[in-house]
């Protein structure tokens, strides 16, 4: 499965946890903000779940970030964070996946909603920064980190190859490319080579 599509089924999870699995409401806000930009992390808005496993805000924000704190049913650590303008893509791919939509059903009703303006995405190309680590790095109960790698996604809807001079994939480590070129959930995708 691509990384894409997991960072989707991720942003897409909205259905109630089984309570012992959740971490508490400031480990959830410490690990969530990790991926955004050092500056902008005190004042993100934050998603996240409550006692009661129900997706829910747990930090109403005062800047452009918004960020998802981990999902606790899934293995290690994977929290993101991206621009407002972004908000309603995203809560619609939420919504769609809570619904029962699989991966290109999401894809496809998006874009014929944006097609139609029935769904807007931003005119600028907008951030997002997805934070992750591997199981033994992440303690849910202090919410430490260790050994953690950022990936960067900037969406550019419909842009092409050609429109930007990228490549359709990588072809040095961490080197950016285009994805879903062509398409309202076209975007550039910029993967650092991991740490260890």
């Amino acid at each position: 499965m691509k990384k894409s599509t997991l960072l989707l089924v991720f942003l897409g999870c909205a259905a109630a946890l089984p309570a012992q699995n959740i971490p508490s409401k400031d480990v959830q806000i410490a690990t969530a903000v990790l991926a955004a930009p050092e500056g902008l992390r005190e004042k993100a808005m934050v998603y996240g779940y409550s006692e009661k496993g129900e997706f829910t805000v747990l930090r109403k924000g005062e800047n452009e970030m918004v960020c998802l704190a981990d999902d606790p049913n899934q293995s290690g650590l994977n929290v993101s964070c991206y621009h407002k303008d972004l908000e309603p893509f995203m809560a619609r791919g939420r919504e769609l996946k809570k619904g029962g939509k699989s991966f290109q059903e999401i894809f496809d009703i998006r874009e014929e909603e944006v097609k139609n303006k029935k769904l807007a995405m931003p005119s600028q190309p907008t951030t997002l920064f997805v934070f992750s680590a591997k199981e033994e790095g992440y303690n849910r109960t202090t919410g430490e980190v260790k050994d953690g790698n950022l990936r960067y996604v900037v969406y550019i809807p419909y842009a092409t190859a050609e429109s930007t001079g990228l490549p359709l994939k990588p072809e040095a480590p961490g080197m950016p490319w285009i994805m879903d070129p062509g398409t309202h959930r076209a975007h550039i995708m910029i993967n650092p080579p991991p740490k260890n």
